[in-house]
């Protein structure tokens, strides 16, 4: 498989399948970490990066993950796994990374000397970030909610505050993060098949996650057989979900 000449971004979108089942033919782990890399430039919430990329090359961790996902063909004849991870429970650590990285990039200087903009950036990650995502139980994020549904009546106002919305928000960065993995190796001639078929605590266990991370997908790797894509790609037509205002 040529993965020198790598397709624009357009014909990596249209070429990506998910793929259900995959030749014996190996991949380079060179080039599944190097579109992993890819991955972790993706857009994310408040640039907290709230994701881990484990990278599973062992051939017995691999059939053990299959085994954890119902045996699915994608897990069994993958040559390689790529599992992502959401890390809401993360926040202050990257929160305190975000800090940091602001404050050297605006040079060492005393407090008062920071711009109007300095300033915000930094509040909006030693205050306004923590709000969100600081809880207790689930009892701060409902009164957080029902407190921003009140001033939602006389003004803007992010409205997502509880528990379960920052975990979503975790999500939508991982997926994000996921597509960005999938285009890169569809761009270089790689397959790919995302899974949400699997026992989670097993799967869990196997790598070693902490109980407080969140798998977002497994994602099989490899090259597609020639009966690995099942059947032809069907898709809404455009018009019912294309709307123009």
């Amino acid at each position: 498989m040529d993965v020198t000449k790598e397709k624009s971004v357009s014909e990596a979108i249209k070429y990506r399948r998910s793929v259900r089942v995959f030749t014996k033919e190996a991949i380079e782990e060179q080039k599944v970490k190097e579109c992993i890399q890819l991955a972790s430039l993706a857009p994310t919430s408040s640039n907290m990066q709230l994701w881990e990329f484990y990278h599973i090359v062992s051939p017995e961790i691999i059939q053990q993950i299959a085994g954890a996902s119902f045996d699915q063909n994608a897990a069994k004849t993958a040559q390689q796994i790529v599992i992502v991870v959401a890390r809401k429970d993360l926040w202050k650590k990257r929160v305190q990374s975000n800090i940091a990285y602001l404050k050297n990039q605006y040079g060492d200087k005393p407090a008062k000397e920071y711009t109007k903009r300095e300033k915000f950036a930094l509040n909006y990650y030693q205050k306004i970030v923590p709000s969100l995502y600081m809880d207790f139980f689930g009892i701060l994020g409902r009164i957080k909610y029902f407190a921003f549904q009140i001033i939602g009546l006389f003004k803007p106002i992010y409205r997502q505050a509880r528990n379960s919305d920052m975990r979503i928000v975790a999500h939508k960065s991982a997926a994000l993060a996921a597509q960005n993995f999938m285009i890169s190796m569809a761009a270089i001639n790689y397959d790919t098949c995302p899974m949400e078929g699997f026992d989670s605590l097993r799967v869990k266990k196997i790598v070693h996650l902490p109980f407080s991370s969140e798998i977002n997908m497994i994602i099989g790797c490899g090259i597609r057989d020639a009966n690995g894509v099942y059947g032809e790609r069907f898709r809404i037509p455009f018009e019912e979900v294309y709307f123009k205002i």
